[in-house]
């Protein structure tokens, strides 16, 4: 209870010490992303898949520091597919909710870029992966990507997104190994 009360507490006076002049927008995003299954094992092999992501964003900028927080909520479909044993192809859907720290430097009032960090939620809707592979229900990543801000409304960046946990563990016959996603993602982004 003392560190969620210490937690709160934290973020009650880092929102009091935020300058006025901050800038908050909302918006619309989407784009592709070009994923790749990494396994635990060397039986199988991941091919490349390309899937999209579309959902609404918050964009938190301290003007002066260029300094600030991306956050969205995104319904994402993800190509899958495994060489070997699993040749088909499935599709993961999940809503991601991507958190990044974002650094602008602005070139004037129409131009601006960035670079941006952090972890990414991934909430799965699928129950199995193929026929015989649980799904889990919540992973996490680590986006890395930069982008350009262009006439104060449109972003467009590009991203990679590092699996940190497992999507699925698979045990048949003997055989186990743990399946990750990484992704390369491009997005456009509107802001209002």
């Amino acid at each position: 209870m003392k560190k969620v009360l210490s937690t709160l507490l934290l973020i009650v006076c880092c929102w009091l010490a935020i300058p006025a002049q901050a800038q908050i927008h909302f918006g619309l995003k989407g784009g592709i992303d070009v994923s790749k299954m990494t396994f635990s094992s060397d039986l199988l092999k991941g091919d490349n898949r390309t899937g999209f992501f579309i959902g609404p964003m918050l964009d938190f900028t301290v003007p002066v520091v260029g300094v600030g927080v991306d956050v969205a909520a995104l319904y994402s479909q993800s190509g899958l597919k495994a060489n070997d044993e699993f040749s088909e192809s499935e599709t993961l859907k999940s809503i991601e909710v991507p958190i990044n720290l974002k650094w602008t430097i602005g070139l004037g009032s129409t131009l601006g870029v960035y670079l941006a960090a952090g972890p990414q939620f991934g909430f799965s809707l699928n129950d199995k992966l193929w026929d015989n592979i649980e799904a889990k229900k919540c992973a996490v990543s680590v986006n890395i990507g930069a982008g350009v801000k262009l006439v104060q409304h449109l972003q467009i960046g590009v991203n990679y997104n590092i699996g940190a946990s497992k999507l699925a563990n698979v045990i048949a016959e003997g055989f186990e190994t743990n399946i990750r996603k990484n992704a390369w993602q491009v997005s456009l982004a509107y802001l209002f």
